[in-house]
């Protein structure tokens, strides 16, 4: 089970609404905020934050001011309705903005979607494991997000239909909807060396390192040595995948020779980094630059400064799951590999190399 977290009053809003077009009690436009006020009980700006909670997930559409917007799911269609599993990384995916919009948007479109047992963390990343829990659930149709080679290695051997959100799918013949991450990887890279910064680690989960860098990961090495910086394990540092691993590189980047920049790969790294230096008195961008590689806004939507990201349209990639899911439901196979692309956003969190 996910941290609990309570809800603002227009994240409440947000939800009331989304289960009234489930049901289908709008159809083709919403009706005017000053009606929902009416029908919620609430403010003005708790009904426009909702309506706009809504567009981001991609449930509804604007058509310009003082229009009514339009419902892009909810309508009554012809699809069939298609029993999909989703396999998570980790827990923390279970309370993330990207599965609960993913989640909202299959249901809508008419699917039952069902969280599969165990994530791919407390499966250990292990093949074995992971195939016996989908042999044991009888289902079908997986979506898996960020699995490891060999885990949808195996889900490429199976009479299944799987689709790989992100991880490590590169040349399997698996349909995909992942975010490339190389150009901002880059740009990132490229600004923190403008800044004075040569000493520039990345720490990422043993399966983006392990039996090789993935495309981020090769692409923030590239980076490096494109600007003369010959890299090495202190640059992509080798840990294991226990909490206390991860602290253990870090006090070993620290002690030897401290990183002036270093990029997490993941919200929750960025944030158990983020405490951890401060707890010995080094602050960001003070005394060291820190970008998250893989951004999740819900834990920093309150951050000041911004933090420095890697900003991910996860939303976009929603919609095509859902349209790889309408097709699956048709009873067509379909193993396309749609991409987006990132974004560097410099944010308030890296400045120049301290001296």
């Amino acid at each position: 089970m996910g941290e609990l977290r309570i809800l603002s009053g227009s994240e409440q809003a947000a939800a009331y609404l989304r289960t009234e077009l489930s049901r289908g009690r709008w159809a083709g436009t919403m009706p005017g905020s000053d009606r929902l006020v009416r029908l919620l009980g609430v403010g003005r700006n708790t009904v426009d934050t909702a309506l706009a909670l809504l567009e981001k997930e991609g449930l509804l559409e604007s058509q310009g001011v003082g229009r009514a917007r339009r419902i892009l799911r909810g309508e009554q269609t012809d699809t069939p309705s298609l029993g999909i599993h989703v396999l998570a990384y980790d827990r923390g995916d279970l309370s993330g903005n990207f599965l609960a919009t993913l989640w909202n948007q299959l249901q809508l479109a008419g699917h039952r979607v069902e969280l599969a047992d165990k994530t791919l963390e407390e499966l250990g990343m292990n093949r074995q494991r992971v195939a016996r829990m989908v042999q044991r659930s009888g289902a079908k149709n997986w979506i898996v997000l960020g699995g490891p080679h060999e885990v949808l290695h195996w889900f490429s051997e199976q009479e299944l239909h799987t689709l790989a959100v992100s991880g490590r799918h590169s040349r399997l013949p698996l349909a995909s909807a992942s975010v490339d991450k190389r150009q901002a990887i880059t740009d990132c890279v490229e600004r923190l060396v403008a800044l004075g910064h040569s000493r520039i680690s990345l720490l990422v989960r043993e399966d983006r390192r392990k039996p090789h860098p993935g495309q981020s990961e090769q692409a923030f090495l590239e980076a490096l040595q494109q600007k003369g910086i010959k890299t090495g394990s202190y640059h992509l540092p080798d840990w294991g995948n226990e909490v206390a691993d991860f602290y253990a590189v870090l006090d070993s980047l620290l002690r030897y020779t401290p990183p002036t920049a270093l990029l997490l790969g993941g919200s929750y790294l960025y944030i158990a980094a983020e405490r951890h230096l401060a707890q010995q008195g080094i602050v960001a961008p003070r005394d060291i630059s820190l970008v998250s590689t893989d951004y999740n806004e819900e834990p920093f939507y309150w951050a000041e400064p911004q933090i420095s990201h890697i900003q991910l349209d996860w939303n976009l990639a929603a919609r095509q799951i859902v349209r790889w899911s309408d097709r699956l439901a048709r009873g067509q196979t379909d193993v396309r590999q749609s991409v987006t692309r990132a974004k560097f956003v410099e944010g308030g969190t890296i400045g120049p190399a301290p001296s």
